[in-house]
């Protein structure tokens, strides 16, 4: 990564598996991804990014200037790292606290929220217990919260077999119920001193190979019913933003519609309804040691629910 000085002071992370780069490796569950072939790409090889080479949050430190990358919550060990920056994301949480359950452990956003307000109690000790100081530090930092809710669906609302929220709730219900819990969520992170959030939407779940192949789809075609009930909860998130934008003193959200940024993405690449790298029918990632198709460049998702 560059030398050059950071735009910002500091970057926390909150997020799902597109953003997890390691809290999950010491924890009993299947979501998991600190061996090969995932990091084929990346210079620490396996870390528990779930993906070949970098994640988002690794380009949007890139494109701030950061001179690392930015620690797990589960590694961060000095105040340097404290007061810097802190990735919180775990694959496999969610909005809801039950989500992901049947993968094993995870770090809810219920969670990833106390994580948060542990790491502000020490920010708060290292710069010498003044309350005007910590609030003045982390009013300039960058948060992100990313893919929240895409578990609520596919490992929960749609897993009908573990979950009853599809037979509690009609689809616009339960997009309902969860940005009721989400909005709770966003406005304790500004509570605890956040005031510049990017909040990700849901990209279109549909599409991944592994749901694909769940709803028995082969071919290009996605599954619309997962498409459209994940547009009910994106639909009712930008205006959840707009009133928090309007409601808090001093609160910059940013919404990103992450489900037409994807669409989009798809034409530039030659597969798109497959996984690069080797899996288990029904299974979204790749095989222990297995093997991964050699022209990655080619390939949308790496396994069968991470681009």
């Amino acid at each position: 990564m560059g030398s050059c000085m950071p735009k910002l002071p500091c970057y926390f992370i909150f997020g799902a598996s597109y953003y997890d780069n390691g809290n999950n490796n010491a924890l009993v569950t299947t979501a998991k991804a600190n061996y090969p072939p995932y990091g084929i790409d990346f210079p620490g090889g396996a870390t528990g990014r779930f993906c070949d080479g970098r994640i988002t949050p690794d380009f949007i430190a890139e494109f701030l200037g950061f001179r690392n990358y930015i620690p797990s919550f589960a590694s961060v060990r000095s105040d340097q790292d404290i007061l810097k920056d802190v990735n919180y994301a775990s694959g496999g949480s969610g909005i809801r606290n039950e989500t992901g359950m049947n993968l094993g452990d995870r770090i809810s956003m219920d969670e990833q929220l106390r994580n948060h307000q542990t790491m502000v109690s020490r920010i708060m000790a290292i710069l010498g217990e003044r309350n005007s100081a910590t609030e003045d530090y982390l009013s300039k930092c960058l948060y992100s919260v990313g893919g929240m809710g895409a578990n609520d669906y596919t490992s929960n609302y749609f897993l009908p077999q573990f979950y009853p929220t599809s037979r509690q709730y009609t689809p616009d219900q339960y997009a309902s119920v969860l940005i009721k819990q989400f909005d709770l969520q966003l406005r304790a992170l500004y509570k605890l001193g956040a005031r510049k959030i990017v909040v990700f939407g849901i990209d279109p779940l549909g599409c991944d190979p592994v749901v694909r192949a769940r709803a028995g789809i082969n071919g290009s075609s996605c599954v619309d019913v997962v498409n459209n009930a994940v547009q009910l909860f994106n639909v009712k998130l930008g205006p959840l933003v707009d009133e928090l934008n309007n409601g808090l003193p001093g609160a910059k959200f940013i919404y990103v519609d992450a489900f037409h940024i994807y669409s989009s993405l798809y034409s530039g690449f030659r597969v798109t309804n497959a996984s690069c790298c080797e899996v288990i029918t029904g299974s979204p990632t790749c095989i222990p040691q297995g093997t991964s198709c050699p022209n990655r460049g080619d390939y949308f998702w790496w396994d069968a629910l991470h681009p």
